[in-house]
């Protein structure tokens, strides 16, 4: 079966914000494309220095350098809590 897009993964309270666990969009995605398709209020939570993004399994050490490909899962991780 052949991957169609890129596969966006909400976790934790992002879940919640989104309204749902995932979201399919169009590959290549980048940063700005990235926040077009989760919506304004998601878009405001990954503005969060706190929130981190992952992509092929691996948090970006520059969210704002995503450059996600065909078939790749880009995860949307929140701060974690605790101590």
């Amino acid at each position: 079966m052949r991957a169609v897009g890129v596969t966006i993964l909400f976790l934790g309270p992002l879940r919640d914000v989104a309204g749902r666990q995932s979201l399919e969009t169009n590959a290549p995605l980048d940063w700005s494309g990235l926040l077009e398709a989760v919506g304004p209020d998601v878009a405001a939570q990954l503005a969060e220095e706190r929130v981190n993004v992952a992509c092929r399994g691996k948090v970006l050490a520059d969210k704002t350098a995503l450059e996600a490909r065909e078939g790749d899962e880009v995860a949307l991780l929140p701060p974690v809590s605790g101590g």
